[in-house]
């Protein structure tokens, strides 16, 4: 009989429902979870004939399930507490994109852990791809490729070459007034050295200077290492100008390189940093552009998903750019399980590019995105699919009934 098939329907939709749901309720806790619903339509109509009226008379033969949907709109975006710079989530639109044996997927779980190689991979091994940057630049017109970290790497040392001096010399003071500035300068090897620039007011306007090392850290004579600045009426530092080149320490005791460097006047300005103005003699910032050798410690991501290794010598390495992607229509992707998601012909390719461009949302580091499975929705939901499928059940037992009355009226 047709009926027994109607409500055999019934409960295979129910049946499809409640393992929705159960996987929803299931995946509570699974980084960025999308939930799950599943939807009915019915199956066709057999038309049995017209009313007087002329209306068809149908009788309909059952549901099927429609379509399954999945829900995704963001989850919460939780920091983490011990912040762990692995885990990133993505604020807004888009999918990192993640590769295992060539095959590539799209996940919002930003789970990611560090390897023994530096690969940054997902918990389950697969690499997590980005633009690799070359001298410190990212090059994104590359396809997105494994992104490695430098684990257990050392970056060199580096003799300063440059450095600048804000400073004020009181003009008030009398000829023969000292005053000086503590510079830290590196050689080759990457050994500190604590510089002292001395000022000795000559004359109105006038202050004659000299850079010298501690006793000691060099043997040679030193060169261009001493002059005159000269002040304007307004306290400007009129000669020298911009530059003064060529200082330099030979013969250095530790076995460095000699230790050449240049005085940067305007520092990254065009006005000259050291002033000569009616108030005490003060010293401000020492940049320079030396620094010793430094292990590797860890990395930060920025919103737009750049990488920076850190080393201990508080210096910062670009080391690429994580990928994410868009798709026209995220209806069509296929859930293929481990969070990942592969693309179809109703979702349309992946656009890989840059957090924060053309629709895609931003990294945010340390950060893990939640489950948007509501637990409250998803129990109502349950309730009414569980009495959805005992009503079926009740049917499967009502016609099983019917049938036994019809079998009887034959005997």
């Amino acid at each position: 009989m047709g009926n027994f098939s109607i409500a055999l329907s019934g409960l295979e939709a129910d049946t499809t429902a409640l393992n929705t749901i159960g996987n929803n309720l299931a995946n509570l806790n699974t980084t960025a979870y999308k939930g799950q619903t599943t939807s009915f339509e019915d199956l066709f109509h057999q038309q049995l004939g017209e009313s007087g009226a002329g209306d068809p008379i149908q009788v309909g033969s059952g549901t099927k399930v429609g379509s399954t949907s999945t829900d995704f709109s963001e989850g919460t975006l939780l920091p983490d507490a011990n912040g762990n710079t692995s885990d990133m989530a993505l604020d807004g639109n888009g999918f990192f994109i993640v590769e295992q044996n060539g095959q590539q997927s799209l996940t919002r779980a930003g789970n990611f852990t560090v390897g023994n190689s530096g690969s940054l991979t997902t918990q389950d091994g697969q690499f997590v791809l980005g633009y690799p940057a070359v001298n410190g630049v990212v090059n994104t017109n590359t396809n997105p490729q494994p992104i490695t970290l430098p684990v257990g790497a050392t970056e060199g040392a580096q003799a300063t070459q440059n450095f600048s001096v804000t400073a004020n010399l009181n003009s008030g003071a009398t000829v023969g007034t000292t005053f000086s500035t503590p510079l830290e300068v590196f050689d080759s090897l990457g050994q500190s050295h604590q510089a002292t620039i001395t000022y000795d007011k000559t004359a109105t306007n006038s202050w004659s200077y000299s850079i010298a090392l501690p006793a000691g850290d060099a043997t040679g004579t030193p060169v261009n290492n001493t002059g005159t600045l000269t002040f304007d009426s307004s306290g400007n530092l009129t000669s020298p100008t911009n530059t003064v080149s060529g200082i330099s320490f030979p013969g250095m005791a530790d076995g460095a390189a000699n230790l050449t460097f240049n005085w940067n006047l305007n520092g990254s300005g065009s006005s000259p940093l050291v002033t000569q103005l009616a108030s005490a003699s003060s010293n401000g910032n020492t940049p320079q552009d030396g620094f010793a050798s430094g292990n590797y410690t860890g990395f930060t991501v920025d919103p737009s998903g750049v990488i920076q290794a850190k080393f201990s010598n508080g210096n910062s390495e670009t080391i690429g750019q994580v990928a994410v992607a868009n798709v026209a229509n995220v209806q069509g992707l296929v859930s293929v399980g481990g969070n990942n998601f592969q693309t179809t012909g109703a979702s349309g390719q992946a656009v890989a590019g840059v957090a924060g461009t053309g629709g895609r949302g931003v990294v945010d580091d340390s950060t893990l995105e939640q489950s948007n499975v509501n637990i409250s929705t998803e129990f109502s939901n349950l309730i009414v699919a569980q009495r959805a499928f005992e009503a079926n059940s009740k049917t499967v037992t009502t016609f099983d009934t019917i049938s036994q009355d019809v079998i009887a009226m034959v005997r």
